[in-house]
């Protein structure tokens, strides 16, 4: 049942197969009651507190269990299988520390490295090799796309191209990183705080589509929040690798307009899971997460482009172990 969050009972268990997943300042959660009539207030309000934390830290796992559920299976153009939900959002409060998986272990360096590439406005994956990274090397030498491939490594007009060299009609190119961040600092209450991958006028000049397509950055009471929306959510392989990115993202922004991380939330489309990672999701699904992490910073940068692979720390993070599954392309 969907319910007012003023009006849920002093106990509540959190029902894990839910299409959408709300923090602590949110108006409603999806719950259902398990008594609990004569418990006090403080007893009542460290109860919730230890739900709402368990929320935020599971909300993840409990969008797979949903789709393993609910999902409907589909046919796609990789010919693997998936099981499908449309339309889901988690949110991350940077205060409660660093959204990084923990039932397996994330890849941050290639994280780091995919960003830094974005930064750079960079379509050559030799680049991103350099950072250490070869997460892209699959979409370059995919069969449809190296046809269309301008030099060996290109992988197109992508993300990073349109964050800083979007082509206007009249030939100017637009670099919406640096745009966006001024805008910021000039005028925080901006309505028009946007960052878009999704050009449709190149969309065959790209080795892939944007999946995580657009962005909108919005500021309340010194805090900058990112909102992202993702029209195709690979939910084992790519989502954690999405939600770890565009939280990084927000640090930085933060940082170099002089603000305080606040929240991430992310706005799912097409949320599957391939059929081939079903047994991968069940084993993750079977374990229990650890305390969040934390993002350290240099605190002396404060240019965008100044950023480098050392910079970025992860601090304090466990996890388990890694879970491999193949990746549909």
């Amino acid at each position: 049942m969907l319910v007012n969050h003023r009006t849920i009972p002093n106990e509540v268990r959190f029902e894990c197969a839910v299409p959408y997943f709300r923090d602590t300042d949110s108006e409603f959660y999806r719950v259902s009651s398990s008594g609990g009539a004569g418990s006090s207030p403080t007893s009542r309000s460290l109860r919730s507190r230890k739900l709402r934390d368990k929320i935020r830290m599971k909300q993840y796992l409990d969008s797979l269990k949903y789709i393993l559920e609910n999902g409907v299976d589909k046919p796609n153009r990789t010919g693997i299988p998936t099981r499908a939900v449309f339309g889901m959002q988690m949110r991350y409060k940077m205060s409660d520390g660093f959204p990084a998986i923990t039932t397996k272990k994330l890849a941050f360096n290639p994280v780091k490295a995919e960003l830094l590439w974005f930064l750079q406005g960079s379509s050559d994956v030799k680049k991103l090799n350099e950072l250490g990274a070869r997460i892209w090397d699959a979409n370059a030498e995919a069969p449809y796309w190296k046809p269309k491939a301008r030099f060996n490594g290109d992988v197109g007009r992508i993300y990073g191209v349109q964050w800083r060299s979007w082509r206007a009609p009249d030939g100017r190119e637009i670099d919406q990183i640096k745009d966006v961040i001024e805008r910021i600092k000039k005028d925080p209450h901006d309505r028009r705080l946007i960052l878009t991958a999704w050009n449709p006028g190149e969309i065959d000049q790209m080795a892939l589509p944007p999946c995580h397509a657009f962005s909108q950055f919005y500021v309340a009471d010194g805090r900058l929040s990112l909102q992202m929306y993702q029209r195709s959510c690979d939910m084992f392989l790519g989502v954690p690798f999405n939600i770890a990115s565009y939280s990084l993202l927000l640090h930085m922004v933060a940082q170099v307009a002089g603000l305080t991380p606040g929240e991430f939330i992310h706005t799912l489309g097409d949320s599957h899971i391939y059929h081939n990672h079903f047994d991968q999701v069940k084993e993750q699904l079977g374990r229990e997460t650890f305390p969040l992490s934390k993002l350290r910073l240099k605190p002396e940068v404060k240019d965008i482009d100044s950023f480098t692979m050392d910079d970025i720390q992860l601090v304090d993070y466990e996890s388990h172990p890694a879970i491999k599954a193949p990746m549909a392309v």
